[in-house]
Formats: structure tokens, C-alpha cells, sequence
């Protein structure tokens, strides 16, 4: 395992550098506030940004994704024949993406890339795809990452792990992808291993100090009829307006839906990002809706995130710590709360 360290003089250099071999996302600041996006080549990831609106699953998981084209001229002899778009497989890296995210994206990846299914639009945006972490010198106050399985400065599901020293940043390369990027910028400024891993370790304890710890450690042991059937269920939906929003900012919400639409005499079939807390989710072309209550819905997010996620993988709950949710909620509903309460339910 190598450590470098990287003069921020040299940074905007060596990104640029690295154009040549990549497509370069990360976050800068739009009218919606700061989000995770492809680089112009003028523009450089603001690094000091902080908790992104949106996390950087559509690098991946685009919200809306051609899939597939045909035409509808009778004229031409395979009309009607839908077609594969074909794939951007071009390198990229995500710049700046914290380590929260980094382990979401692990956490989607046992949806999209598992023994019995293999989505390719995932899987190769996936291989194609070069994470450099920042690792979170102060975290947030919604921040409860350490109690998922995470931290301020995980490595988990990175190829480059940073931290932010002022004048510099100290990269820890993890992967084979992550020394081919440094590579690619030119950064090949060696440090001291043993002193950088201390350096590491003292931010990362600092860090965990300022972050909310959350008990999980008796979601995997309730049993999920005793869950379904709680009486706090009424009381943690009251407020909720089934916006979605919550939904929309997870780093971990892999729904989607499938649509076709026609203009003129081409036709597309697009992927779309999808949210559980719609009605529409669950409406059947009969009229039946098994979720029709907002209830239900408010039931089903978090029994899956926090109970139904836990009994399946075995890995921990479907949830990252970033606290978007918990920042973005207009009615102010916490997973932390509720994580709490179906910690501690007994059943009577």
C-alpha cells in the first residue's frame, strides 16, 4: 500500500493531466447547491464542499437512462426492432466522494451485481469507474456514519483514500485502479508510510468524536412480524407528506422504473429512477394498491432500510449515515429516530 502526498499547486495540474485518459466527475456548486457532476474542462472539483444535495449514485445509476431505440418507419426493414443504446465505456473517476458514499455505492452493487443477476449498465459503469475519497475532517451534524459501518474515513469500496492537510493532501492509494489515476495526473511524491497511517489514524479519531452514535445492534435479532405490527408506525408517518425527497438524496435507493415513449417515429425505452413513498409504486393495472396508505409506505422505507436490507445481506442496515435524509426532510422526520425505536421495541 502506497501513500503520496499532492501540493494543492499541483492539483488543478495534475486533474487536468488526467483528462486525457478520463471523464472527470465531482462536486460543484449549480442553483440547486452543490452536486456531483461531469467536469467541463474549464472546471475543477470544489473539494471543500462538504455534504453534497445529491450523492454521487447517478455516476452510476443515472436518474434517467436511455436503454433501448427503435423506429417506427415501416420504410426501413428492422423497424420496430428495439436496439441497445450503446454504453459509454470511457475510464472515469469520481473525485471527492466521501467514504459514506463509497460504501453505498457497495451496498447498491449487491442489487445490481450479484450470482443470480447481473445489470449491465451497472456493472460496467462500475468497472469503468475510479473512486477518489475525501475522507471528512468535520463532520456534519446529521453525520451518524460510524454507526453503519462506516466513518469519516472508511476505505471501504475506494481505490484512493485522501485527507485534506491544508497546503497538501495525503493520498492513500488502495487499488490498482487508484495507482494507474495517480499515474495519470503525474502525483508520484512518495510519503513515509508509517508516519501518513498516523496521520490518518489522528484525523479519524478526531473526527468520530463530533459524529451521533445510533444503536443497531438488536434490528437483526426483532422479528419482522413483531416490527410490522408495531403501534409506533402511525405516530413516525403523522407528519410525512410522501414527497419523496428522502428517497430521491439516498446514496442506497436503487428503485426504478421502466418506461417507453414515442416522438414522431422514434421510439425509446428510458430507466427511471423510482420512489416507494408514490402511491403509484405499488398501483396495480386491477386498481389494487397494497400500499395505498401513507402509512404503509412510511412502514415499508424504513422496514426495508433498517430490518428487511439486515435479515438478507447481513450487512448492517441499508443506510450510510450521510443524514441527506435527515438534512432534506421538510417535516423533519429522522432515521435516526426511527432507527431507535425499532432498536428498542418490545414486543408486549
Amino acid at each position: 500500500m502506497n501513500f503520496i502526498t499532492i501540493d494543492k499547486k499541483d492539483w488543478t495540474t495534475g486533474i487536468d493531466k488526467s483528462r486525457e485518459t478520463y471523464q472527470v466527475f465531482g462536486p460543484v456548486q449549480d442553483e440547486n447547491g452543490c452536486q456531483i457532476k461531469p467536469l467541463a474542462p474549464d472546471v475543477h472539483p470544489l473539494m471543500d464542499a462538504g455534504v453534497t444535495v445529491m450523492s454521487p449514485k447517478s455516476v452510476l445509476f443515472p436518474q434517467t437512462q436511455k436503454m433501448l431505440t427503435a423506429t417506427l418507419d415501416a420504410s426501413i426493414e428492422d423497424h420496430h426492432v428495439m436496439k441497445p443504446v450503446k454504453k459509454d465505456d470511457t475510464p472515469r473517476v469520481v473525485l471527492g466522494i466521501r467514504p459514506y458514499d463509497a460504501r453505498a455505492i457497495l451496498l447498491v452493487k449487491l442489487n445490481f451485481d450479484n450470482p443470480d443477476y447481473q445489470d449491465p449498465y451497472w456493472c460496467e459503469a462500475y468497472a469503468a469507474t475510479t473512486f477518489v475519497g475525501l475522507g471528512v475532517n468535520h463532520p456534519g451534524p446529521c453525520d451518524f456514519s460510524t454507526s453503519t459501518g462506516c466513518g469519516p474515513f472508511s476505505e471501504e469500496g475506494l481505490d484512493v483514500l485522501m485527507a485534506d492537510l491544508d497546503d497538501r493532501y495525503l493520498a492513500k492509494i488502495l487499488t490498482e485502479k487508484g495507482e494507474t489515476w495517480a499515474g495519470a495526473c503525474g502525483f508520484d511524491t512518495r510519503a513515509d508510510a508509517a508516519e501518513s497511517q498516523s496521520l490518518f489514524d489522528i484525523l479519524r479519531k478526531e473526527a468520530e468524536k463530533n459524529i451521533t452514535s445510533v444503536d443497531t445492534d438488536q434490528l437483526s435479532e426483532k422479528s419482522i412480524l413483531d416490527l410490522y405490527e408495531a403501534p409506533f408506525w402511525d405516530d413516525v408517518a403523522f407528519s410525512c407528506i410522501n414527497c419523496g425527497t428522502c428517497t430521491f438524496v439516498c446514496p442506497t435507493c436503487w428503485c426504478f422504473d421502466i418506461q417507453d415513449e414515442t416522438k414522431h417515429k422514434t421510439a425509446v425505452r428510458f430507466r427511471n429512477w423510482d420512489t416507494c413513498m408514490s402511491p403509484l409504486f405499488t398501483h396495480h393495472a386491477s386498481g389494487h394498491n397494497p400500499r395505498g396508505s401513507k402509512v404503509q409506505r412510511v412502514r415499508q422505507r424504513f422496514m426495508h432500510k433498517l430490518k428487511y436490507f439486515v435479515d438478507k445481506y447481513d450487512q448492517g442496515i441499508m443506510c450510510v449515515g450521510c443524514g441527506r435524509c435527515v438534512a432534506s426532510c421538510p417535516v423533519n422526520i429522522d432515521i435516526r429516530e426511527v432507527c431507535t425505536i425499532m432498536n428498542n421495541y418490545e414486543s408486549k
